[in-house]
């Protein structure tokens, strides 16, 4: 497919990834294992799935990625 570093949505998950992390960051300790990994993970996710689907063969392929994310 095409590289997925020139889509609009994969770059506002990079932002949304980059402000979770801030967000996160000042999070109380208890919650260092727990919420805030869980959003970390989360919000990588996003991206990451969009990135996948750009590398397969088939636009129904990038589709599904792209219904994941």
């Amino acid at each position: 497919m095409r590289p997925h570093e020139n889509l609009e949505v994969w770059k506002l998950g990079i932002e949304l990834v980059t402000d979770i992390y801030k967000i996160t960051r000042d999070f109380p300790d208890e919650e260092k294992f727990g919420l805030v990994t869980q959003l970390r993970r989360g919000a990588i996710s996003f991206p990451s799935n969009i990135a996948e689907g750009a590398a397969r063969r088939t636009k129904k392929e990038f589709m599904n990625f792209l219904f994941i994310a």
